[in-house]
């Protein structure tokens, strides 16, 4: 022990050539083998043992350190785009197809990386992508295709944080030529509500186009048509939509498809069947007054399907029994009518009246309104007395008159007086008595004397007398007859 550390020391330089002998050994196992243990494996473990414990406490630290920052950033992951929207098939060749699609309503935090579109054939259930990286353009079209195959065909929106669900088309795809896309012309009056009365007849003709013939599809909320009712007839250019008697329960939107090979076309026919509505109820009298009579009723409980436009209300009275209109098209479920007649008794009634017609049927006022009179006590005015007494009096004179002979004349003058006056006719101061030559008259105080065929010798002065017991007045006049 005394010669072991002086021995060290002196050898401490020799590790160098000892590091170098290592294939010594393999020649000279023997020698070597005593002489290693004896100095150098002594300091050779408690060098190597210091540092150990030296070196192992900080590796420790070093893995709790990695895992923490790990988990902050990977716990709140992206949720992926949305589904792309209104895949639909554009253009189909005999070795192509053309697609277009909307973006997705949500692209989530990350932006769109772009589309991939994947194909399979019809049967099998094995997804290929179409192309190899993804795009951001919302049109496509696949190449390199068999002309006859069916394939369907699926979008997918991808990002950074992954591949959204894919927009499917419902239809697979055949592979073949189209001549020209299928295209609806609905007719302009069947662009809005077409309306039919019931039990009518409805045998509408809509036109298409589209090469090869279409393939035409009818709904009704996404059900097919009963064909015994509902007969359809489809041609390489139109659809024949034809009921033979409609119902109510033919009202609807019915929606039209026309599809070529995946290419299709919609449009949607909405038909509304009407009939006239039910009578309005709860018709009430509720007040007479004077000769006014206010009416109220409840709408019709069936309104025909269609809406209510106004109502008619009607009034009779007991005596004729006949109906006459008082209102027409009334908005309101109240009225009030006037101009009825004191003493009489009225009944009333009211129709509904639709986009139809006028309701069958009536609704009538369970009472009658009896318009009363009213007692009032009539006092003529006292208005005096007035003389009417007056002596006769010529208001208007005779004229003297010129006239040929041959042609009959005539003579007038005006009087007046209560009582009413004789009239008295003379010529040159003689009466006229009953003469056929002479005819007088006196109407409402106009006097006249008709001289027929008068001669020359029928000249002369002619006077009018009027007479009454209060007095007498007198008029003349010259006749000259050439």
């Amino acid at each position: 022990p005394k010669n072991e550390p002086v021995t060290t020391p002196k050898e401490e330089p020799a590790p160098a050539p000892a590091a170098e002998e290592p294939p010594a050994p393999e020649d000279h196992p023997a020698v070597e083998q005593p002489t290693a243990p004896a100095d150098e494996p002594a300091p050779v473990p408690t060098a190597e043992a210091s540092p150990a414990p030296e070196e192992g406490p900080p590796a420790p630290p070093a893995e709790p350190q990695a895992p923490a920052p790990e988990p902050v950033p990977e716990k709140p992951k992206a949720e992926p785009p949305s589904s792309p929207l209104s895949l639909a098939v554009e253009e189909v060749s005999e070795n192509s197809v053309t697609l277009t699609w909307k973006a997705p309503e949500r692209t989530g935090q990350s932006s769109l990386d772009g589309y991939v579109v994947e194909i399979c054939k019809d049967g099998s259930t094995d997804w290929t992508a179409a192309n190899e990286e993804p795009f951001l353009s919302t049109r496509y079209t696949i190449q390199d295709l068999s002309s006859g195959d069916k394939i369907h065909v699926r979008v997918k929106a991808v990002s950074a944080s992954g591949a959204s669900v894919p927009a499917t088309l419902g239809q697979p795809v055949l592979i073949r030529e189209i001549l020209q896309l299928p295209r609806i012309r609905m007719p302009r009056h069947l662009r809005q509500t077409y309306v039919r009365r019931v039990g009518d007849a409805v045998n509408l003709m809509i036109p298409f186009q589209g090469k090869p013939k279409p393939e035409v599809i009818w709904t009704k909320g996404d059900q097919p048509l009963n064909t015994s009712h509902i007969n359809i007839r489809n041609t390489e250019t139109d659809t024949i939509f034809y009921i033979r008697e409609a119902q109510r329960s033919d009202s609807g939107k019915y929606e039209l498809a026309v599809r070529i090979n995946g290419a299709e076309d919609k449009a949607t026919l909405d038909i509304q069947v009407i009939e006239p509505p039910g009578p309005p109820q709860n018709l009430k009298l509720v007040d007479v007054w004077g000769f006014n009579v206010a009416l109220e009723w409840m709408p019709p409980l069936d309104n025909g399907n269609s809406e209510i436009k106004g109502y008619t209300v009607q009034k009779s009275d007991k005596k004729s029994g006949k109906w006459f209109t008082v209102l027409e098209r009334c908005t309101r479920t109240n009225c009030t009518i006037s101009d009825l007649i004191i003493g009489n008794t009225y009944s009333f009634r009211v129709f509904a009246e639709n986009a139809c017609g006028m309701s069958e049927k009536a609704a009538v006022t369970s009472g009658v309104a009896h318009i009363k009179k009213t007692k009032t006590a009539y006092q003529p005015e006292k208005v005096p007395q007035r003389d009417m007494m007056e002596p006769p009096k010529f208001t208007q004179p005779l004229t003297d008159r010129t006239t040929t002979r041959g042609y009959s004349t005539h003579l007038f003058c005006c009087v007046r007086g209560f009582p009413q006056p004789k009239i008295i006719w003379m010529k040159n101061q003689m009466e006229i008595r009953e003469d056929p030559k002479y005819i007088a008259m006196i109407e409402q105080g106009v006097c006249s004397l008709e001289i027929r065929k008068p001669n020359p010798f029928d000249g002369g002065i002619y006077t009018c007398k009027a007479v009454n017991p209060l007095g007498e007045a007198s008029v003349d006049c010259k006749l000259d007859v050439k």
